[in-house]
């Protein structure tokens, strides 16, 4: 099969070959005053073999987006794929992704262990605040856990 290349770098990823769990550079740019900015496929679930339900990856990315600027620096965003099946990450710097995966280890256990309310869940602070859930949100987040300590962060 012969596919049409595209300007966006996660089109021209042959999803067919990648394990999830995984954290993958998915792209590195270089600013034009020397800035570095990398950004990180967080991938969660296995593609076109199973995704997060809305209240789930909502639910992660609210507890990620506010507490992983406590485990790292350099965080610009943290944000779900539109495809459900894991998030990217978007960093100041030249960051390996051991470092990534250690960052995210943590800050997944994060969500396993996380007590009260998801963090903005209402009217003023979310645009959709009725969608969390996060029971679901803690078994994908110990999920991803288990297999990146099973088979490592590789994403093939």
């Amino acid at each position: 099969m012969n596919l049409k290349k595209y300007n966006v770098d996660s089109f021209n990823l042959d999803h067919r070959a990648v394990k999830a769990p995984y954290v993958r550079l998915a792209s590195r740019k270089n600013g034009v005053k020397g800035d570095v900015v990398s950004k990180f496929d967080i991938r969660v679930t296995q593609p076109n073999v199973e995704f997060m339900e809305t209240g789930a990856i909502h639910a992660l990315e609210h507890i990620v987006a506010e507490t992983l600027r406590d485990v790292m620096d350099g965080v610009i965003d943290f944000s779900p794929m539109g495809c459900r099946t894991g998030f990217y990450l978007t960093l100041w710097g030249e960051i390996s992704e051991e470092n990534v995966a250690s960052a995210m280890l943590t800050v997944f256990q994060k969500v396993v262990d996380w007590k009260g309310e998801v963090p903005a869940a209402n009217e003023i602070q979310c645009g959709n605040f009725r969608d969390l859930d996060l029971e679901r949100a803690r078994f994908f987040a110990e999920k991803w856990i288990k297999g990146i300590n099973e088979k490592g962060f590789s994403p093939f």
